[in-house]
């Protein structure tokens, strides 16, 4: 139903397959599961299919080991029209100590479509129950603004060149 999940999680061990040449679980993997949970949260609050409009200030913490229990939390923090920014945070757990950290952190939002190649549909809005979502809320709103500031300053036309 939309408009009711605002939050996602996903959890799994590291894998093998998940590593680099350094033994940690490299940063493409860890992207990966950031888009697929903030996918699934987008699609859940809206009903709608959704697509990744931008990733914003991407933080890798800390490593993740394999066999480490790695928690994939995705948020809703903002909506606008047809847009869901979402908080996703990246933990890891190393089951054998018990210990657990923050590995990566980012914002990203996500719009949603009347189709797969359709048009941006409207969202259910979003407000925030407590003081934190509202401090996260506002967060949302200032990397909006910065956004539109960097679009103003990305050269669009030199790229044509290449």
């Amino acid at each position: 139903m939309p408009g009711k999940q605002h939050e996602v999680s996903f959890r799994f061990l590291a894998q093998p397959s998940d590593v680099n040449f350094g033994g940690k679980v490299h940063g493409g993997m860890v992207m990966k599961w950031i888009d697929q949970a903030g996918y699934a949260c987008a699609v859940a609050w809206s009903g709608a299919y959704c697509v990744t409009a931008s990733v914003s200030g991407i933080q890798f913490v800390a490593p993740i080991l394999i066999g480490d229990l790695v928690t994939v939390r995705a948020r809703l923090i903002h909506t606008g029209r047809s847009s869901m920014h979402m908080a996703v945070d990246v933990l890891a757990r190393d089951l054998r100590k018990d210990e657990h950290h923050l590995a990566t952190s980012c914002v990203m939002v996500f719009v949603a479509l009347d189709a797969p190649e359709g048009k941006p549909t409207p969202v259910p809005s979003w407000l925030p129950r407590d003081n934190n979502e509202q401090r996260l809320q506002q967060q949302a709103m200032k990397l909006m603004e910065l956004s539109k500031e960097m679009e103003q300053l990305v050269d669009t036309h030199g790229a044509e060149s290449i």
